[in-house]
């Protein structure tokens, strides 16, 4: 094979890589979205189906993680091929974790079901919807190659982080007040936490990204509001 056709067939290759690891971001979404709606719904079944869709998460980043080794030993890549097929790796991992997390949630969801929710859900939804946000930003800076772009995903963390805050002083007050709701109360309280952690996957997403296109490593704190500062409220239900 000349140098154009070996070009061509790597070309080729990254693009099904590409694509897959997009196919992995929507599976992680829609667990994250679909476990955070069946226990705003209290919806066992729904709940059931994403633990039970975890396995295509899992059987799709092995796919992933295998097509991209042996594109690394079929080609040897350098410079920017080698860190884009070096991102889609650790890009898979993250991603796998954030459905994990929904899976996580859904099981929550199942615990909740029979003893119903302490109060209505506002803050966890928004943070369901604000991961999904971080996500696809992420995956859509990747697709761009767009550092900017990443370096706000790692912005709008602040705001998930604002808002995990936010339910922990809810339901930190709703417990001291009626102790009967310590144990669904934190059930949701690690809800909240598990979102938390997912928009972290989603900041490890915008810190590979920026390492790709630039090769200069950029960690997600360096574009995120100072830790001296207090979260703050604004905007927040």
């Amino acid at each position: 094979m000349n140098g154009i056709n070996v070009r061509r067939a790597f070309d080729q290759e990254l693009k099904v890589l590409e694509t897959d690891l997009l196919r992995l971001g929507t599976l992680a979404e829609d667990a994250m979205s679909r476990a955070v709606w069946a226990l705003k719904e209290q919806d066992v079944e729904l709940a059931r189906e994403v633990i039970a869709g975890d396995d295509r998460l899992d059987d799709l980043t092995v796919k992933i993680e295998g097509a991209a080794l042996q594109i690394i030993a079929r080609y040897q890549p350098v410079a920017l091929d080698l860190r884009t097929i070096s991102a889609i790796l650790f890009m898979a991992v993250d991603l796998e974790r954030i459905g994990d997390h929904g899976v996580t949630v859904a099981k929550s969801a199942v615990r909740l079901a029979e003893e119903g929710l302490v109060k209505p859900l506002i803050d966890i939804p928004s943070m369901a919807s604000h991961l999904k946000k971080m996500v696809d930003a992420a995956l859509g800076a990747f697709l761009d190659r767009d550092t900017q772009v990443a370096r706000e995903v790692c912005r709008m963390d602040d705001y998930m982080d604002d808002l995990e805050h936010q339910v922990f002083r809810e339901l930190l007050v709703l417990m001291l007040e009626t102790p009967r709701m310590i144990r669904p109360a934190t059930e949701l309280l690690t809800v909240s936490r598990t979102l938390e952690r997912a928009g972290d996957h989603a900041t490890n997403l915008a810190e590979r990204i920026i390492y790709m296109v630039s090769g200069k490593v950029e960690r997600a704190s360096q574009h995120r509001r100072p830790k001296s500062e207090k979260p703050g409220a604004e905007g927040l239900e």
